[in-house]
């Protein structure tokens, strides 16, 4: 017997743990098993892996399994849980993927046999590439890609198939190192799709955020990063995701309350042992936006949540990579300046923070310092490496008079930040180069090409209090007020700090006065 479902996924609430998931989205995957126990969990599996949500949707496809051992369809889920489709190799997981394969049969036709349809046939073929030994996992993510793409040709109307060709785009476009956004834009263009059918749907806009997260296509995403959290609120990631699209238009209120919300649920979910990537990530990036809207007292509190978190996990990877860079961000946003030792420990933004410091406290010894230690970075790292250690060396010239040696190395800079993909998220390094590059012309007396910096920075991570504040000052230097009013009034508008900060009274001041 087929079943066929569409149903609000709601768990059974005898279990605690289980009650925190009562709201994950509503779809539609009709399966071949005869279960209906297992079908209903296979539902509540493959929702909240539209969220990504691991742990809880292995633990779906588990129970599923168990109630209907050859449901090749509740296999296929677990083998899509345990690794993010857009990272790369780091803390790749093979392992677990192959195994579950393995429990559903020992071989792939074996494996094949117990998917009845042709339509599931598709599917666990698709995975049987992603997690088979041909190639490398790159290579097996392309071909991943072009299983699926050949599934939703076969099958364009059906909304689980859109959603996760539409995902497979976005993680093979990753893999070829494709940065066009060709495969991003098609991506989005089918996931859009299914949101206008289904607008519960939880993987149709979560998928949307991830295809026009960049500074021109987030309008695209807008509409649908204000559903997805009320689609799918039980998921922490499901919480933090639309501040993607609320971080690319300056939404720094809703950047600061959603990823607040997303570590609440991340907190409430977590034990010892388990991933802190859906604790670390609303952390880094709520700091982020409360820094923008300079509520300082908030963003210390994140890194103090951030420091109680790696004693917590016993020092979890991902949170102790993560420390250092929060109190980096917090001495460039502030100028609060601030130096700390040089080690061979000392990461890229720890280096950034502490040469700006160094630079802006006639400390060049120290700056010289950080600049070595970054250069060697550069040398093996990457392209985030090679514009740090570009913008100190372009500080110092500028703090040393030599202006013409200072601009050459900031148009290297720039010139590395063009050949990326456009930016998302928190700005990295932490010190955008544009937005540096017209501190450094401000300084010289080069107004106009100053406001051109700051514009371009505004246009790539708008609303960035730094580049507003940059921007109206050059704009009164050339004798602009109404472009200078526009700049501080949107500083103005979303400050939620100190009173007696410089950049809110300069603002004040100039708005009472022009």
């Amino acid at each position: 017997m087929k079943i066929t479902a569409c149903l609000l996924v709601v768990l059974f609430t005898a279990l605690p743990v289980s009650a925190q998931f009562s709201e994950v989205g509503v779809l539609e995957f009709p399966t071949s098993t005869n279960s209906q126990e297992a079908q209903q969990h296979f539902l509540r599996g493959v929702a909240i892996l539209h969220s990504f949500g691991w742990k809880q949707a292995i633990e779906q496809f588990q129970t599923a399994q168990k109630f209907d051992p050859d449901f090749a369809m509740a296999y296929w889920g677990e083998t899509l849980s345990y690794n993010h489709p857009l990272f790369g190799v780091g803390g790749l997981d093979e392992d677990n993927p192959r195994a579950v394969l393995s429990r559903l049969g020992a071989t792939v036709a074996e494996r094949a046999h117990k998917a009845p349809t042709e339509r599931e046939k598709g599917f666990l073929a698709a995975v049987e590439a992603l997690w088979g030994h041909e190639g490398t996992y790159n290579e097996r993510r392309v071909a991943y890609m072009y299983r699926m793409e050949s599934l939703y040709e076969r099958y364009p109307d059906d909304p689980e198939v859109s959603t996760f060709y539409a995902l497979s785009l976005l993680a093979g476009s990753r893999a070829l190192g494709d940065q066009s956004l060709r495969l991003e834009i098609k991506a989005g263009t089918i996931a859009m799709r299914v949101f206008a059918q289904n607008r519960d749907h939880p993987g149709a806009p979560h998928y949307t955020i991830h295809a026009f997260d960049d500074p021109l296509h987030a309008p695209l995403a807008l509409d649908a990063a204000y559903r997805y959290a009320e689609i799918a609120p039980a998921v922490a990631h499901a919480r933090h995701m639309p501040t993607h699209i609320f971080i690319q238009h300056g939404m720094w209120d809703l950047v600061s309350t959603h990823n607040q919300s997303a570590y609440e649920a991340a907190r409430d979910l977590w034990v010892v042992g388990d991933s802190v990537g859906d604790t670390v990530h609303p952390l880094d990036w709520g700091q982020y936006g409360d820094l923008q809207r300079g509520d300082y007292d908030k963003a210390r509190l994140w890194i103090e949540r951030l420091e109680e978190l790696v004693e917590e996990s016993d020092g979890a990877a991902r949170a102790v990579r993560t420390l250092p860079l929060t109190k980096a961000r917090y001495i460039v946003e502030t100028e609060e300046w601030s130096t700390a030792p040089v080690t061979e420990k000392s990461s890229m933004h720890e280096l950034l923070a502490t040469a700006l410091s160094a630079v802006h406290t006639d400390d060049l010894s120290t700056a010289r310092r950080a600049l070595d230690a970054l250069e060697d970075l550069a040398a093996d790292g990457g392209d985030q490496d090679r514009i740090a250690a570009k913008e100190v060396a372009a500080s110092i010239e500028a703090a040393d008079g030599n202006t013409d040696h200072a601009v050459s190395l900031m148009d290297e800079a720039i010139a590395i930040v063009e050949t990326l993909r456009p930016p998302n998220g928190a700005a990295s390094p932490i010190k955008p180069a544009y937005e540096l590059y017209g501190e450094i012309l401000l300084a010289m007396g080069n107004a106009e090409d100053a406001l051109e910096k700051f514009e371009t920075s505004l246009l790539r991570l708008p609303n960035r209090m730094r580049s507003r504040l940059g921007a109206a000052r050059a704009a009164m230097s050339l004798g602009r007020p109404d472009l200078a009013r526009t700049h501080y009034m949107a500083i103005t508008e979303y400050w939620v700090g100190s009173d007696s900060h410089p950049a809110l009274q300069e603002a004040r001041q100039f708005l009472r006065t022009n």
